[in-house]
């Protein structure tokens, strides 16, 4: 269920929407929800296709481990619903086990170790100190993939958090749970096993220029052409949602961020936003609480937001600027130094 706004459902696409969503249908196997919020903005619906398409779906690392990225990112994030999303698609794969074990997170059920630190890797995405995140388990050459679907998943996250429930599943009852996922995982099974051609979601924006908070992605000229086009629609949309001062705090809290944020720091920004007037102290506040705690995004937020800005637009472009803002950052985080 996507909430608070209106989308375009695949049967009424036309145009860039309509370009974006067969080649979703196509590849991914289904234009799942995640894609379709994004739909009142085509620019931003391509570029967030082309960012995931083209480090998750297609490149030289085994999709499966990418699927355990995007899984074990949304674990740490709390995202219920992306956790259901990525281990059924493990599951498709083949890797009931390892979904099951992410899924519950009983990661000490894994006994594949490339697997394993994988998920170690994952899981310390948002710990810039940690030790796992200066040995990752890959090489520069698979990098762009790992690190991009990592920075992705840490973006749809908080989208997610904010505009989906809780499951993709159609019921959410625990005893039906499993035979659902089941049912689902067949339904991506095809596309999933489905040879794919790198590059082939380029097509969808003109090059952009990379920013150099995204430097990780230069090494593969697909993901960094990807990349950029993303960056670029996500900047646009947050300029038209955002007053330049909301993102100019947002800027300067992730300036200071550690990847943990309290309740302390919370107050604080709190604190620092109430110099503004009430509409703008209402997009501050969505856009910090998306950023740092897109755990504790609530409706209460969202709707105080649309109350100043309507739009259906104003409000995806908020939501999509401050959460790449806060992925862009983690992506700083797991660049890989020489």
């Amino acid at each position: 269920m996507i909430k608070y706004i209106s989308v375009v459902k695949p049967s009424s696409a036309s145009g860039l929407v309509a370009g974006v969503y067969a080649q979703v249908d196509r590849d991914f196997g289904r234009v799942v929800e995640p894609f379709q919020l994004h739909s009142p903005l085509p620019e931003l619906l391509a570029g967030a296709w082309m960012a995931c398409r083209e480090t998750e779906l297609v490149g030289v690392v085994p999709r499966t481990f990418k699927e355990v990225v995007a899984a074990s990112v949304s674990q740490l994030n709390q995202c219920a619903y992306c956790v259901d999303a990525h281990t059924i698609m493990l599951s498709a794969a083949g890797e009931g086990k390892i979904a099951n074990a992410i899924s519950k997170a009983r990661y000490e059920d894994i006994t594949d170790e490339k697997t394993f630190s994988i998920i170690q890797w994952a899981l310390a995405t948002a710990s810039p100190r940690s030790e796992l995140l200066r040995w990752p388990p890959f090489s520069k050459q698979e990098a762009p993939e790992f690190i991009g679907t990592a920075v992705f998943y840490h973006y749809v996250n908080r989208m997610a958090n904010a505009l989906l429930g809780e499951t993709p599943l159609p019921l959410s009852q625990g005893w039906l749970r499993s035979p659902l996922k089941s049912i689902a995982s067949q339904t991506f099974s095809n596309a999933l096993n489905r040879p794919k051609t790198v590059g082939d979601s380029l097509e969808f924006l003109p090059k952009a220029d990379l920013p150099n908070d995204l430097r990780w992605a230069k090494p593969s000229t697909n993901v960094a052409r990807a990349y950029a086009c993303f960056a670029k629609a996500v900047e646009e949309a947050g300029e038209q949602a955002l007053p330049a001062e909301v993102r100019a705090h947002v800027d300067e809290e992730l300036s200071e961020w550690t990847g943990k944020t309290s309740e302390l720091s919370l107050a604080w920004s709190e604190d620092a936003i109430s110099r503004f007037d009430e509409a703008t102290e209402s997009a501050a506040r969505l856009a910090i609480l998306t950023a740092l705690a897109p755990d504790r995004i609530e409706g209460k937020a969202v709707l105080a937001f649309r109350k100043h800005f309507p739009e259906d637009t104003k409000l995806l472009g908020a939501l999509a600027w401050a959460s790449f803002a806060a992925a862009k950052k983690i992506g700083t985080w797991l660049q890989l130094h020489s």
